[in-house]
């Protein structure tokens, strides 16, 4: 055989062993990363950020229980904490701003990529409701202000007064302080609610609330409103959410990361981690800073990692409901 037959006999001989491995179905055809068989899709799950989620998701699970859809059950879930007058960080009872007003900050998105929220909302209880109602009854996705607030009493909301005493007085003792030159953040200063869910149709929602950093200025709004940041949803992939100190987060457009990185193949602790290395990563000074994501990708799946320790979530499906504490990367 002359040596031009032989090289082009071999490299046929090489080329059809390479397409063999390559074929649909062929056991050799995967990577170290890789399943040879399907995950099995875990549904539905509902999954929210600090203690605050247990009664959430009850309220969540009262509609996946019976077939109804995730968009619903978010909405419904984060709706128990902004009614509660004895949570400090959401809705109604919130800590105020500096100036003795509390404003709120709310988003949700559905399993189709639509998506509302209102920023710096005044006097309406259940921000996320008022976010749903700018999904589905304007082409905008953000209405803030007082446009928020004329948009909310359109549809039928009323107004409230979200400044319960308690808050009334834990304000004016700050404003008393010394601690007023500077709004402080620490673990218990930003429990924003985000809420993840995968119904019995593998459709997956999500929906965040807050009223923010306390004592923060006038006019602050962090990342819970903005798609991308406090939350993101893809149906082909997951969804994440945010908490914690809603500037970092922005910066690194935190939830969409989570998102793309579990769909470059990660699990949500993997990406969960990864995003907050990346906000250790891109701040000179992490000292206090405390950020926490969430995630759930699409076969139930879930996971959460925190820059500090404190960081814990509720989870609840057919076989459990339990608190989890996340994983973190330093301790206070």
């Amino acid at each position: 055989m002359s040596r031009r037959n032989f090289i082009k006999t071999s490299a046929l001989g090489i080329g059809g062993i390479l397409l063999a491995k390559c074929a649909p179905g062929n056991p050799e055809n995967t990577t170290d990363n890789e399943e040879t068989t399907p995950k099995t899709i875990s549904k539905p799950v509902v999954i929210s950020t600090w203690n605050h989620g247990l009664d959430a998701n009850k309220a969540a699970w009262t509609i996946l229980e019976k077939g109804g859809n995730a968009l619903d059950a978010v909405e419904k879930g984060v709706m128990v904490t902004e009614s509660d007058p004895t949570n400090r960080s959401v809705g109604l009872g919130g800590l105020p701003d500096r100036e003795g007003h509390v404003t709120l900050d709310a988003c949700i998105m559905n399993h189709e990529n639509e998506c509302g929220a209102v920023a710096f909302l005044q006097e309406i209880e259940n921000p996320i409701a008022v976010a749903r109602k700018v999904m589905e009854e304007t082409p905008h996705v953000m209405l803030v202000g007082q446009g928020a607030q004329d948009f909310a009493l359109a549809q039928g909301f009323q107004k409230t007064n979200l400044l319960v005493p308690e808050a009334e007085e834990a304000w004016k003792k700050w404003k008393e302080s010394e601690e007023q030159k500077k709004p402080g953040i620490n673990s218990e200063n930003h429990d924003t609610i985000g809420m993840l869910a995968i119904d019995e149709h593998g459709n997956i929602s999500g929906a965040c609330t807050t009223s923010g950093w306390a004592y923060k200025l006038h006019g602050r709004v962090g990342d819970s409103p903005i798609i991308g940041a406090g939350l993101f949803v893809d149906n082909e992939v997951g969804g994440a959410c945010a908490t914690g100190l809603g500037e970092a987060v922005i910066r690194i457009a935190g939830s969409h990361t989570v998102v793309e990185l579990m769909r470059q193949g990660k699990s949500p602790n993997e990406a969960c981690k990864e995003a907050v290395e990346r906000i250790i990563k891109k701040h000179k000074n992490i000292e206090g800073l405390q950020v926490g994501f969430l995630a759930i990708n699409k076969y139930g799946e879930v996971g959460g990692h925190s820059v500090y320790a404190g960081f814990n979530y509720a989870l609840r499906d057919n076989q459990t409901e339990k608190m989890i504490d996340a994983q973190y990367e330093m301790e206070w």
